[in-house]
């Protein structure tokens, strides 16, 4: 075993879903945005990054929240509660992001035009329920990396999808093409997880 695979298998077996948390821990706008940054690095489909994040510090609309997410305690008092946003048209970004990717040196010129003109023959003409499907699991490998980063830093995580996302639109003002998927309480806990078995191996996966 490597030290970097033992390290992150240490990560991945602290990760526990924290739904208790230290209400009078703050952690610094800065640090959060770190964590963001790392987890951006994250794979999504042509690299379309078809996430968006609402950082929620302030208390008050935290309550508000709490009131549409099911009373759920951990909207109130986790340091920082992260809506996860899918973006149905980041089609719109492909000229920026290949263009960044051919200045960077990843691409050549003739291999960002191609695969730009594949993006914008294929995304555009896809169906709305196609693209939320793709920005969810986008979302996904996002949320998960995020999680990940939070807990090797020291913090503690709950993914939520149980909350009023209609509601939740409508009080951020959320364009149409924009979806709350997941929200993501951040913060320190007041007290241990509940541990938490999983199914065996030889149950889940199938090897031909």
């Amino acid at each position: 075993m490597t030290d970097k695979y033992a390290i992150l298998s240490e990560v991945i077996h602290e990760r526990k879903s924290v739904r208790n948390y230290d209400p009078t821990y703050t952690i610094a706008k800065e640090e959060i945005e770190a964590m963001l940054v790392e987890a951006t690095q994250a794979p999504s489909s042509s690299n379309l990054q078809p996430w968006r994040f609402i950082v929620i510090q302030d208390q008050e609309t935290k309550m508000k929240i709490k009131g549409f997410g099911f009373n759920q305690q951990q909207l109130e008092t986790a340091s920082a509660i992260i809506a996860v946003i899918g973006d149905t048209e980041a089609y719109h970004n492909i000229d920026e992001i290949y263009q960044s990717n051919y200045e960077a040196g990843n691409m050549d010129k003739e291999s960002m035009e191609r695969l730009a003109y594949n993006a914008k023959a294929l995304y555009p003409n896809a169906p709305y329920d196609a693209r939320l499907n793709i920005a969810a699991f986008d979302a996904g490998l996002i949320s998960m990396q995020l999680m990940l980063i939070a807990k090797a830093k020291g913090y503690d995580t709950v993914p939520m999808g149980g909350f009023d996302k209609g509601q939740f639109a409508e009080a951020f003002n959320l364009d149409n093409r924009y979806v709350p998927l997941v929200l993501i309480a951040l913060g320190k806990a007041a007290s241990p997880a509940y541990g938490s078995t999983r199914l065996p191996l030889e149950k889940i996966a199938t090897f031909v």
